[in-house]
């Protein structure tokens, strides 16, 4: 056994577990609380277990439940930036890129660079399985949020049209689920739990 490449290992599973200290803004969806970066995580990639048949065809099913555990992750040094923050996601790439830079560099070689392919090709959306990653990313908030009756978008007064932005890569990642997305927020706009001002 090479006792460096699993010291290096080791090091990295217990840095990792520091994603359970990351809260977002996104509630439970009982409300109880806001959920961590670790539990969204896992969330999302049980997902894409559960959605796969929603899949374009060209996507790696396996590939995009890896991108899904593991974009995230520079968020142990990044921290997590509220999509809606406009002022905080100007510095958001630049920041994210130096923690992957530093979370990824604690492991072997080539697990460093399978890691950090992974979470690039989710970054910069331009296949096929980061997109449908990608789109299960921005479904999960609009679930909670309707299971909470507006939850994040009442607290921090958000619009229909910033969520339309921000759900547009669904869109591109499931069509096939994009007609429900669409619903089911112009059902949460009938029920009040989304404005409809313009911001």
């Amino acid at each position: 056994m090479q006792m460096n490449r699993l010291t290096q290992q080791i090091q990295f599973i217990i840095e990792i577990d520091k994603l359970k200290q990351i809260w977002r803004q996104t509630l439970l969806t009982d409300s109880s609380r806001q959920e961590n970066s670790a539990e969204h995580s896992w969330h999302i990639a049980i997902m894409a277990i559960i959605l796969a048949e929603y899949a374009p065809p060209e996507t790696d099913i396996l590939r995009a439940i890896k991108m899904l555990l593991i974009h995230d992750l520079v968020e142990i040094h990044a921290g997590d930036t509220f999509c809606y923050d406009l002022q905080g996601n100007l510095s958001k790439a630049e920041k994210e890129t130096e923690a992957a830079k530093k979370l990824f560099g604690l492991l072997p070689v080539d697990q460093e660079s399978e890691l950090r392919s992974l979470w690039e090709e989710f970054e910069l959306q331009q296949t096929p399985t980061a997109h449908f990653a990608a789109a299960l990313d921005r479904i999960q908030p609009v679930l909670h949020n309707q299971q909470t009756q507006g939850g994040t978008w009442r607290i921090h007064n958000i619009s229909r049209d910033q969520v339309m932005r921000r759900v547009a890569p669904i869109e591109a990642g499931t069509p096939k689920l994009w007609p429900f997305i669409q619903q089911l927020i112009d059902d949460c706009v009938a029920a009040g739990y989304l404005q409809t001002l313009t911001k």
